[in-house]
């Protein structure tokens, strides 16, 4: 992509998670548009901001004039950051929102181009009503894997078969949670015990069951959703969430992904929240290949003094040598005690530090395996440098993660949450000297393999999936005189509209209103569960889009006992070929109207007369919706 002058630039709002494990790879997302001549803004919380210039120095943030960053307060106490964040983020966070989209798009005060699209971690919801009060593409960052994506769109069946909410907190035994969860797509055989446990719950009414159906709502209605994957790692359950959610597109590895672009202008722009100790990259150089075990809990793991002390003696009784991440706040109450006989007995084959530059970590020669808490962040670093796992997953995703690690990937083993420095000591040893981690190791490296070839070419899948997602954000613009014609048919009425813009953004436009429901028919493929216009890639000269009550126009292409139950439809056609597109559900006759008026009266459409059949009907609709206000010419 050629670079343009900077109003001509397309322009992402990054907004991640305020936590370090989703600004990371939001900040690399970010990179990676930057380099495909995105104007990017990228946004922290004013406490979070604060903290990076403290790691990184004061002028680690100045970034460049077309990679900028803005800051919204958190609403949460500085003594606390930390407290209540997901519900802080919904709760509070829309309206600094908006006001720094507005300061953005203010052309007389503002000197950045007018705003694409967002881009935002799935778990921030409240930006999709931002996105569509300006009618632009809202896309769904998801710092989790598919596996994890499929995982945490489970409670809705959860919930509908029984498993929760529990009436007693004290039934969530070891035993319940072995139960077998067999009607997963793509995760035959998973456990009640690997899916995400924010589900955990004992009352419909607790917070995490309506965030958790949020989130779920607000991937269906995005534009698109971008994994941090490659398509060969988790192609089974990648195959399951294409047939239920908008286009999918695995950009991933993303650290890999961003090693491949040679400008260097962004690569001294970084996000960690702790400063990281580069010292420990001079210690790796002095030993032996495949010698070394580095151990990290991730940015947000806590653990009990009593596990640091059974963790501290599994890994000295093993006779390893290892680096051992410790945070400050890494033991939850207290302060952070390392018995003084373990630093005497290990000073000679151990390195203890607060924080380290992980990927470079992960990618020396001298790292032969990592104890970690199966963050998607260190389980796709790793399985990308070919460094085995010991797997000690706490929370959310983690879990998940650890299964396929240990189950399909054949790149990890798990350790007893009850840490015990006997396993400790047993599970160390066997990832470093023993015969089944050779085994996880020649199995690592075969994958390491395989994410490399994912990000080498422009043919590559995550290469070519970055470019594609890219041409559905930012169509190609075609001249002003080439114009597209519209017919709205809803009920006995049409609106005949001319456009200037593409095709696809009109198409944008109209599923920004809130009344669209979530089921998508694609062509003759039948019914697709979820939300999404991915099969209309190719930009035709005339839509035609046709509304009926009780009747879904175009033959045999969906399925009429569906479109009986909606009671309305929404379809689309392009009048190039005749082939329905695909199409959406709504939930009554005013919704129809609703979605057909709100495009008519958009400012993208000129609106050419109203046509209808029945007096009645339009009568009805003028009452409520001026014909003036959609700059019509006259009613026939």
């Amino acid at each position: 992509m050629g670079s343009r002058s900077l109003s001509e630039k397309p322009h992402a709002v990054c907004i991640p998670l305020p936590a370090q494990g989703h600004i990371n790879p939001m900040l690399k997302l970010a990179k990676l548009l930057h380099s495909k001549d995105f104007h990017i803004t990228f946004v922290n919380t004013e406490f979070n901001h604060k903290r990076i210039l403290k790691s990184r120095g004061p002028d680690s943030l100045d970034g460049l004039p077309t990679f900028r960053f803005e800051t919204i307060p958190d609403g949460l106490p500085e003594s606390n950051a930390n407290a209540c964040l997901l519900e802080s983020t919904n709760k509070h966070w829309l309206p600094p929102f908006k006001d720094l989209l507005r300061k953005l798009n203010d052309t007389a005060t503002s000197n950045v181009p007018p705003i694409t699209c967002i881009v935002s971690d799935a778990i921030m919801c409240f930006t999709l009503a931002a996105t569509e009060e300006l009618a632009i593409p809202h896309v769904s960052f998801w710092a989790a894997g598919a596996c994890g994506f499929m995982g945490f769109i489970q409670h809705r069946n959860l919930v509908e078969k029984g498993f929760f909410p529990v009436k007693d907190p004290n039934s969530i035994t070891n035993e319940y949670l072995d139960t077998i969860v067999d009607w997963i797509p793509g995760m035959q055989g998973i456990r009640l015990k690997d899916i995400p446990n924010f589900i955990y719950c004992v009352s419909l009414g607790d917070f995490i069951i309506k965030f958790m159906s949020e989130i779920t709502e607000t991937a269906l209605k995005s534009s698109a959703i971008i994994l941090n994957t490659f398509d060969e790692l988790e192609h089974q359950v990648l195959y399951s969430l294409s047939s239920m959610f908008p286009p999918i597109y695995t950009i991933g590895p993303l650290h890999l992904l961003l090693n491949q672009i040679k400008d260097d202008s962004l690569k001294s722009i970084g996000s960690n929240l702790w400063k990281e100790i580069t010292e420990c990259l001079e210690w790796l150089n002095s030993k032996e290949p495949n010698s070394v075990l580095y151990v990290n809990y991730g940015s947000l793991t806590i653990m009990t003094q009593n596990q640091l002390v059974e963790f501290a003696w599994g890994l000295a009784n093993s006779n390893q040598t290892f680096l051992w991440i410790i945070r400050p706040d890494l033991v939850t109450g207290d302060l952070t005690v390392i018995p003084p006989e373990f630093i005497t007995e290990t000073k000679e084959r151990s390195l203890l530090i607060s924080w380290c530059p992980q990927e470079q970590v992960l990618s020396h020669p001298s790292i032969g395996g990592f104890l970690t808490h199966c963050g998607w962040n260190s389980t796709i670093e790793s399985i990308s440098s070919g460094v085995p796992m010991i797997c000690w997953p706490s929370f959310g995703d983690q879990q998940i993660n650890c299964w396929y690690s240990c189950t399909q990937w054949g790149t990890g083993i798990e350790i007893n949450n009850d840490v015990k420095r006997d396993e400790v000591e047993r599970v160390v040893r066997e990832l470093m000297v023993g015969g089944k981690g050779k085994e996880m190791k020649k199995r690592t490296m075969e994958w390491r393999k395989m994410a490399k070839e994912a990000i080498v070419s422009s043919s590559a899948s995550s290469f070519s999936n970055l470019e594609k997602m890219i041409k559905q954000l930012v169509p190609i613009k075609r001249a002003a005189s080439v114009g597209h014609q519209f017919v709205l048919l809803c009920f006995n009425i049409a609106v005949i509209a001319d456009s200037s813009r593409a095709a696809r953004d009109f198409i944008r436009a109209l599923l920004a209103s809130r009344s669209l429901r979530g089921a998508f028919l694609g062509g003759n493929k039948g019914i697709v569960v979820g939300v999404g216009l991915w099969s209309l890639a190719a930009e035709a000269k005339v839509w035609v889009l046709g509304v009926s009550e009780k009747k879904a126009w175009g033959g045999d292409w969906c399925s009429r006992q569906w479109v009986l139950q909606q009671g309305c439809f929404l379809s689309v056609y392009s009048a190039v070929d005749g082939v329905p597109g695909g199409g959406y559900g709504v939930s009554s006759a005013e919704a129809c109207l609703e979605v057909a008026w709100t495009a008519a009266s958009s400012g993208w459409l000129k609106c050419r007369r109203v046509v209808s059949c029945s007096r009645g009907v339009l009568g009805q609709v003028t009452q409520q919706r001026r014909v003036g206000s959609c700059s019509c010419r006259g009613v026939v």
